[in-house]
């Protein structure tokens, strides 16, 4: 088992809610085992500048678990990336006795947790994010509170539209992936959802809605991705002239940040926070922790990474040529799988709609 003095725990790039809960059940963790930690405060740009304060007894980790966003906040931070950022950093981890690093974030903060492990600073991350575009992972901290912030106000936009025999074109977030808009489509019954990682048929679209409103039916909602950038606003404009329906456009934007997290985004990452304490004690570092298949594990952030750009199909063919047979057989498998679940909910979306 590892010795560790101190370790700090730090959020990174887009606050998520349920942040709070992965902070508190990871310093408590590592409370219990004797280990003071540190909060670092604005991400990586606090390991640089020192601004950090210190967390003694699990009293300072009460009444958190409830609140949206980050109580150790989060900032970007380029600085990290160079060689003297790295240096600064490093430096504050000497200083003030820092074993260890728990960060929590997505896809950058995991870039910046393996070059930690690389400089002899063992990290371990967690998957916090709204977006859920963590492709080595099936859930991340975010996802379902945003889902469910969302489809609440898909709601209430649909009250208006069935007030005044509307269509509502929304866009929600979920960055370059279409997850949130895809479940939260299904589960606020629109006639049709669009986003990136499959083909929209406008046209089949747009005779859905002609064909249920000659049906009789007097509200109609379209949630398309952010990912598809600018689609939604033309989406909108295209379906009022062809079909003849009053149509609006509306962006939910950074709302889905906020409001507290859900019991799921709550258990998953006091779930997580733990875990990663206890994986760090273990002596792990440079992996991200997962949940595939109801089970938590952890990848080499290296190997989630790149699995995340073959998904995101950013992935070189000379990046893809270095992997190992093994590696590259699971990378392909997960993707698979990944996409064989979005086309499934894709196609129950467009058969209930």
């Amino acid at each position: 088992m590892a010795q560790f003095r101190r370790i700090g725990i730090l959020t990174s790039g887009g606050d998520a809610p349920g942040m709070n809960a992965a902070i508190r059940a990871a310093a408590r963790e590592a409370l219990a085992g004797g280990v003071e930690v540190y909060g670092i405060l604005e991400g990586y740009q606090g390991l640089i500048d020192g601004n950090m304060k210190l967390f003694t007894s699990a009293r300072d980790l009460s009444n958190i678990i409830n609140k949206s966003g980050t109580v150790l906040y989060s900032a970007r931070c380029d600085e990290f990336k160079y060689p003297e950022g790295m240096a600064k950093a490093l430096k504050t981890c000497k200083d003030n006795h820092i074993d260890g690093i728990i960060a929590i974030g997505g896809d950058g903060t995991f870039r910046g947790a393996t070059d930690l492990s690389a400089h002899g600073i063992p990290t371990i991350g967690i998957p916090g994010t709204i977006d859920n575009d963590v492709t080595s992972t099936d859930v991340t901290i975010g996802f379902d509170t945003a889902m469910n912030t969302a489809m609440n106000m898909i709601d209430n936009l649909r009250d208006t539209c069935e007030s005044h025999a509307r269509c509502n074109v929304i866009e929600v977030m979920g960055r370059w992936a279409g997850h949130i808009a895809l479940r939260t489509g299904i589960a606020s019954g629109a006639s049709a959802v669009a986003i990136p990682e499959i083909p929209f048929d406008e046209e089949a679209a747009i005779q859905k809605i002609i064909d249920q409103k000659a049906d009789g039916k007097r509200s109609f909602i379209v949630v398309v991705s952010e990912g598809l950038v600018g689609y939604a606003e033309k989406l909108a404009k295209t379906i009022q002239e062809r079909t003849g329906v009053e149509t609006k456009f509306a962006r939910l934007a950074h709302i889905q940040r906020g409001g507290k997290p859900t019991l799921q985004d709550r258990l998953l990452a006091s779930e997580m926070g733990a875990t990663a304490m206890k994986f760090l004690f273990e002596g792990k570092s440079d992996i991200v922790l997962t949940k595939v298949d109801g089970k938590i594990g952890y990848r080499n952030i290296k190997d989630a990474l790149t699995v995340d750009r073959m998904f995101k199909k950013k992935l070189k063919p000379e990046e893809y040529e270095a992997l190992s047979a093994e590696d590259k057989a699971w990378m392909e498998a997960r993707c698979a799988a990944v996409q064989a679940d979005m086309e499934r909910l894709y196609a129950i979306a467009n058969e209930i709609s």
